[in-house]
């Protein structure tokens, strides 16, 4: 999920900076609450980014052109965000297993519980 809210949110601003278009805070701070929710539904789906990149951009009124420019390096940048949510969901993961006193530490042995 983080690969993916972070994406959309950089494919925003660099399509305003593309077509000369100023983003006031109120559209930044709409561009990080629609990544965010946009991109919690969408991070199992293989490509749906440029699908529910449309929904951010018309959320702030950018061109729906500027998907086609994203769309030429998205396939390679989906590689990138992969690897990216997999790493936020696993820290996550050591962070509520750290707060529930379940963190196993290097080198203990581990046994089954009855």
């Amino acid at each position: 999920m983080d690969g993916a809210s972070i994406y959309l949110g950089i494919a925003a601003i660099f399509i305003s900076e593309v077509f000369g278009m100023h983003l006031g805070l109120n559209q930044q701070l709409t561009i990080i609450l629609m990544a965010i929710l946009a991109s919690v539904g969408s991070v199992g789906v293989p490509g749906a980014a440029l699908i529910v990149m449309t929904m951010v951009f018309q959320s702030v009124g950018l061109p729906m052109e500027g998907i086609a420019l994203v769309a030429g390096v998205d396939r390679i940048l989906d590689m990138a965000r992969t690897p990216l949510n997999i790493l936020g969901d696993a820290v996550g993961a050591v962070v509520v297993a750290k707060s529930e006193g379940e963190l196993v530490k290097p080198g203990t042995k581990i046994s089954a519980k009855k």
